[in-house]
């Protein structure tokens, strides 16, 4: 049983991490041949002051107006 895990910044909507979920499942079933109903994808969104890239978090990158990750 395939278990896909995908951590994200938090942000996107509703509709966006349903449509990451289905593209992640449907990858994982083409390339796999898993049964569809046996892959498993978690998606956790992180707040951006839980997420640090050299030392800075996302929501200081942010708020000083840089666009390096």
């Amino acid at each position: 049983m395939p278990l896909v895990q995908v951590t994200l910044a938090a942000g996107r909507t509703p509709d966006q991490i349903r449509e990451l979920i289905s593209e992640v499942h449907d990858a994982v079933v083409r390339s796999t041949g898993t049964d569809p109903a046996r892959v498993r994808v978690l998606v956790h969104e992180l707040p951006p002051t839980h997420w640090a890239a050299g030392g800075i978090t996302l929501a200081e990158r942010d708020g000083a107006g840089t666009t390096e990750e």
